[in-house]
C-alpha cells in the first residue's frame, strides 16, 4: 500500500457523497494511512464528523486527484456526473460503488478514464463488507489494484471477469444482507411461536446467525462439512434440516427464485 498511498497523499482524493457507504470508505481509508489534507469531500449535507476528520468539504478541493470515487445514489447520477467532468484528465482513476450503474455511463461522462465499477455491501458500515470490482478498457493493472486497496478498506474485494457478472454479485451479496436479516427475522418469530419470550428469541437467531457467520469465515471448511458436524443422526438439527432441505418447499430452491429475482431486477436497472 505504501507506493499507492504515497501517490494518493501527494495528488488526493476526490469523494462524491458521503453518505453510508462514502464514511464508512472514508473512515478505512483515514485509518490506513490516507492523510486528511488530501481528501476533499462533496457532499450537499455534510456530517458533522467531516470537520473532526480535518478533510476539505464541498471547497478548495483536490484539482487533479489521483481518483474521484463516486459514491453518491444511483438516481442522482444523471445529475451529478456531468458536475465532475473537469477531472476527465486521462489519468485520474473513476471509481464508483453506486449500484446499478453500467460502465457505459461514466464512458460517457468520462472518455478519457480509466473506470472502476465496484459493488460493496453494507456490512461495510463495520469494517466487514465484500466488494467486487470491474474494470473498463482503460483500467490497466495498476488501477484495478489501486481499486481493490481502496475497497479493500471496508473488507475483503474479489474481481470479476466480466460486467455482466455484476448482477449475480449484487444480488447475492449486494442485496444478501437484506435476505440474512430477515432470517433472523423469521428465526426468532419461529422461536417465540416455541413459546420463548421475544426479546430472548431475537438475542438468541441473532447471536446465532452472527457466530455461525463468523465460524464460517474462520474455518477452511466447505458450509456443508459445518453443517454435518453439527447434525446428530435422528438429532433436533437433522429434523429441522429435513425440512429446510426439502428439494420442492426448502431453503435451496427458495434461495435460487430470491437471487435469481434480486440479478433480473439489476439486468432491469441497468438498461
Amino acid at each position: 500500500m505504501g507506493q499507492e498511498l504515497a501517490a494518493l497523499n501527494e495528488r488526493g482524493l476526490v469523494l462524491v457523497g458521503c453518505g453510508a457507504m462514502g464514511w464508512a470508505l472514508l473512515q478505512g481509508w483515514l485509518k490506513g494511512g490516507l492523510a486528511p489534507a488530501s481528501v476533499g469531500v462533496i457532499d450537499p449535507n455534510p456530517r458533522a464528523e467531516l470537520a473532526a476528520a480535518g478533510v476539505r468539504v464541498n471547497g478548495d478541493l483536490p484539482t487533479d486527484p489521483a481518483v474521484l470515487v463516486i459514491a453518491v445514489k444511483p438516481q442522482m447520477m444523471a445529475d451529478v456526473l456531468p458536475t465532475l467532468q473537469a477531472h476527465d484528465r486521462g489519468d485520474t482513476l473513476v471509481l464508483t460503488v453506486a449500484a446499478g450503474v453500467t460502465i457505459a455511463a461514466y464512458e460517457a461522462a468520462f472518455p478519457n478514464a480509466p473506470v472502476v465499477r465496484a459493488m460493496p455491501n453494507t456490512p461495510a458500515a463495520i469494517g466487514q463488507g465484500i466488494s467486487a470490482i470491474i474494470g473498463n478498457a482503460k483500467a490497466g493493472p495498476a488501477q484495478v489494484d489501486l481499486a481493490a486497496m481502496l475497497m479493500g478498506a471496508v473488507g475483503p474485494v474479489v474481481r470479476l471477469t466480466s460486467e455482466d457478472q455484476m448482477d449475480a454479485v449484487t444480488a447475492l451479496s449486494g442485496s444478501g444482507p437484506g435476505y440474512v436479516f430477515y432470517m433472523i427475522e423469521a428465526m426468532a418469530a419461529a422461536g417465540e411461536a416455541q413459546g420463548l419470550p421475544r426479546d430472548m428469541a431475537l438475542d438468541l437467531a441473532r447471536a446465532t446467525v452472527a457466530g455461525a457467520g463468523a465460524l464460517a469465515m474462520a474455518r477452511d471448511d466447505h458450509p456443508s462439512v459445518l453443517r454435518r458436524q453439527v447434525t446428530s443422526p435422528a438429532g433436533t438439527t437433522e429434523a429441522g434440516l429435513k425440512q429446510l432441505m426439502d428439494d420442492q418447499s426448502g431453503l435451496g430452491p427458495l434461495m435460487n427464485r430470491t437471487v435469481a429475482a434480486a440479478a433480473a431486477r439489476g439486468r432491469e436497472l441497468g438498461k
